[in-house]
């Protein structure tokens, strides 16, 4: 039995970028757009900051260690419908 709460993908994400916003890592424009789950993992997209060529830029490392910190919260206290 899980004790973890059913949420919906829009009331998730909600819930996500006011964690993002008040981070002390926040970079304007960092947000998440998306949100799956894998094998009881949320995982989260959005915007990498990649270059004009698709390659990463240094916001992009922050971006992706800021929906890492949401996954490994997150997928401890909620599920998706």
């Amino acid at each position: 039995m899980s004790d973890k709460k059913t949420i919906s993908e829009f009331e998730l994400l909600l819930i996500a970028n006011n964690i993002i916003q008040d981070h002390a890592d926040y970079i304007e424009g960092m947000r998440a757009t998306s949100v799956e789950e894998k094998d009881q993992v949320l995982i989260f997209k959005g915007d990498y900051f990649l270059d004009e060529n698709g390659l990463p830029t240094p916001n992009t490392t922050a971006v992706f260690n800021m929906f890492k910190y949401l996954a490994h919260h997150l997928s401890k206290e909620f599920t998706l419908k």
